[in-house]
This record gives structure tokens, sequence and C-alpha cells, in this order.
């Protein structure tokens, strides 16, 4: 933030704020709340989703995963909402609600984990470890 604030100045016009974007801005703050989709049909896409938890209150994003070979849906999302309480509030009402002819998961989203420049097990078996 600290190098932001140096490039842009002390020009009243440009805040060194308006140039990140607000989801950015909320994480950083604490104020939002990420929820989990899970179930979602093939043809769901982030314009949908946002458009059926928009109900509950206000979405800050709404990302439907997508896989990278097939361009297709993975069948999963994330919505972040403004508030907790908005958040929460989804969370009940879509919880085993249909979506789109397809019964859809919600739960408050995980942190990433990391996995510290190493290949997650999913990619393939563990490395044999030596006992010593």
């Amino acid at each position: 933030m600290a190098a932001l604030r140096r490039l842009v100045g002390p020009s009243p016009s440009l805040s060194y704020t308006s140039l990140l974007p607000p989801t950015l801005l909320i994480s950083c703050r604490g104020i939002a709340s990420k929820l989990f989709v899970g179930g979602l049909a093939f043809y769901t896409n982030d314009k949908g989703l946002s458009e059926a938890f928009s109900q509950y209150g206000q979405v800050i994003e709404a990302k439907v995963v997508m896989d990278r070979v097939s361009d297709r849906s993975k069948g999963f999302g994330f919505v972040t909402f403004a508030s907790e309480d908005e958040a929460h509030k989804a969370l009940t009402e879509m919880n085993g609600k249909a979506l789109n002819g397809r019964v859809v998961f919600v739960d408050y989203a995980k942190p990433k984990t990391n996995f510290e420049g190493e290949m997650p097990i999913a990619r393939g078996p563990p490395e044999p470890k030596a006992d010593s």
C-alpha cells in the first residue's frame, strides 16, 4: 500500500484506494463474508449465481470455478457478500435448495491451503518418505 501511495502522490482526484479492486479492499478490511456453493449445474454462470444470491443481500462477487482444459464449470463456486449477516441469511435460505435444476449446498468458504511449493496430493500419490 505504501508503494501505491508513493506512486499516486498527493493527487486529490486520484487516491490509491480507487486503483484497487473493491473485493481486495473488502477482504483486507475483513467486512465481507465468502460462501462456498457446491452442486451447481454445469451451465450455471457467474451472472446466474449472482442473481440467485442477490435476493439475500449485496453480492460483491460471484464466481463459478471453471475447468481450464474443457472451459466448463467444475460444479462449484463462491459468492462474496458485503456483510456477515447477509451471508448467514443466504447460507440458511439457499442450503439444500434447487438452483437451475440441481440441489446446491452452501457453506462458509475456507481459506486457501498453502502447499509451500509442493504439489497437492490430488495431483498424484505422495512421495515415499524414508523412515529415520
